[in-house]
């Protein structure tokens, strides 16, 4: 089944107002710069966004909840994005800040078809507060459920037109866990090849999991804090 959409526009022309998304990346590490600009242009609103982060201010989510296009942010990071601090502090955005760990398994279990995790992660904290809390062998642990998301976007390195993702290095992050959960998942990749061309060894998420896919071009991939040592 070819699963070839024609760009950004055309992925994402079904997301509408009060949507729930999950977006791919960490920190501006394999973020889906291109449906985030579609999004960004259509000026969907009252969005739920499911994301390690926002990224910072002018890239990535940051555009998003610059046009006020996010009513709520699930995420385990505010940290780089002072335009997202701002709205949290000041209650403009309803924000959910989870342990890392519970984000990544909460996707997880959306794509294994489990309705809820147990952890210990945030057991004594307010990440606490109205959950129910189970004892396993004399140890407390949180039910967590599995997150249910209208769409999963991500960006993978390379696709197939059957849906095949391949990521590389660390750009693989939340996208691969993201990719299997959302009802419809939206792939774009830097390049796109024919069925047979990815050796089937290296594929990280099949192509069963992606509905739509399309090669973006001239992605900026850009450094979040750009360290360097001083030369002797």
């Amino acid at each position: 089944m070819n699963k070839v959409v024609n760009g950004a526009d055309e992925a994402i022309c079904d997301i509408t107002d009060g949507m729930t998304l999950m977006l791919g990346g960490f920190g501006m590490c394999g973020l889906p710069e291109k449906c985030i600009g579609a999004l960004v242009k259509k000026g969907t609103k009252n969005l739920t966004c499911i994301s390690n982060n926002a990224a910072v201010d002018d890239f990535g989510i940051g555009l998003m909840l610059k046009q006020r296009q996010v009513k709520k942010m699930i995420s385990s990071y505010v940290g780089e994005n002072a335009e997202f601090e701002r709205q949290l502090l000041s209650g403009e955005l309803e924000v959910e800040l989870i342990p890392q760990g519970t984000l990544a398994t909460r996707c997880m279990a959306a794509g294994y078809g489990m309705p809820a995790i147990f952890t210990p992660a945030g057991i004594g904290t307010e990440v606490a507060i109205g959950k129910e809390i189970r004892n396993f062998n004399g140890k407390d642990y949180l039910m967590e459920m599995a997150f249910e998301a209208d769409f999963a976007i991500v960006k993978a390195w390379k696709g197939d037109r059957l849906g095949n993702l391949v990521y590389r290095a660390t750009a693989r992050n939340f996208n691969a866990v993201m990719a299997m959960a959302g009802k419809i998942t939206i792939a774009e990749v830097e390049e796109l090849v024919e069925p047979g061309e990815l050796d089937p060894d290296h594929i990280h998420t099949p192509g069963i999991y992606v509905h739509r896919i399309f090669q973006g071009e001239n992605y900026e991939k850009r450094i979040e804090q750009r360290t360097v040592r001083k030369r002797n």
